[in-house]
């Protein structure tokens, strides 16, 4: 029975929405999990990094909230 499957419970709250804004707040998610970090975020999310970079881009510019990559204390 499916109707346990947290997975199937998830996709079923976002039937309605607008894909662009799923991947917008999937993308935002993932970056924050990352710590901002593009890269590992582009290869959670099966995306060329290029993408990602343009996304974000998009979504600054739109005025949301982008985790920046965290700052390397190495000098």
């Amino acid at each position: 029975m499916h109707d346990l499957d947290p997975a199937h419970a998830v996709v079923e709250q976002l039937v309605g929405l607008p894909v662009a804004e799923v991947e917008r707040d999937l993308i935002l998610a993932t970056l924050r999990e990352t710590g901002g970090n593009r890269t590992h975020a582009a290869q959670l999310l099966g995306i060329a990094i290029r993408t990602l970079r343009n996304k974000i881009g998009a979504y600054s510019a739109e005025g949301y909230d982008v985790p920046e990559p965290a700052q390397s204390s190495a000098h």
